[in-house]
């Protein structure tokens, strides 16, 4: 091949090379699919151009796990803030189970025991006593360990930010 014509055919790669890289900026700034169909068509390149051009894949992909970013002043929701979003909801949600688990025994403790008093049978006040402190030492516990993991999800948090913050640190110097 004459130099003339590789020049020719390295200058229409670099401009449909431009055109994909315009396309998936356009896309995430307008909110549009990130797949390899509609970027190619927004480029007016064949898909497997970008399949040819491994790095323009990549960068396609990298920026589909992104949301768009939303036309505001404020920071944005990245996918790993929402990730981690989610991860804090789902250990909520867990842990108010666990609570609505201990609630209803509780409950049904309470019940069988005033059905009991009712029967006649009771047990001696001694019993009720020791029964109503074992409750009480239970519900403490609860309490101790529901603290300890509300302030284990605080420090967690924080880490995370304390990461965040070093890594932003890091890349700025």
């Amino acid at each position: 091949m004459t130099a003339p014509m590789q020049e020719g055919r390295q200058a229409g790669t670099d401009r449909r090379r431009s055109r994909v890289t315009a396309a998936i900026r356009a896309a995430q700034r307008d909110g549009t699919p990130l797949t390899a169909s509609a970027i190619a068509r927004a480029a007016a390149v064949d898909r497997a151009f970008l399949y040819r051009h491994r790095d323009l894949l990549d960068t396609l992909h990298i920026a589909a796990r992104e949301p768009a970013t939303p036309h505001t002043d404020g920071p944005g929701a990245t996918r790993a803030s929402l990730l981690a979003d989610l991860g804090n909801a789902n250990a909520r949600s867990a842990r108010l189970a666990a609570r609505i688990d201990q609630l209803e025994a509780r409950l049904s403790k309470v019940l069988g025991e005033d059905a009991w008093r009712a029967s006649g049978i009771a047990a001696p006040a001694e019993v009720t006593e020791l029964q109503s402190r074992i409750t009480h030492l239970e519900q403490r516990a609860v309490d101790l360990t529901r603290s300890l993991d509300d302030r284990q999800a605080e420090l967690d948090a924080a880490r995370a930010a304390n990461r965040d913050l070093t890594r932003a640190l890091n890349q700025r110097g």
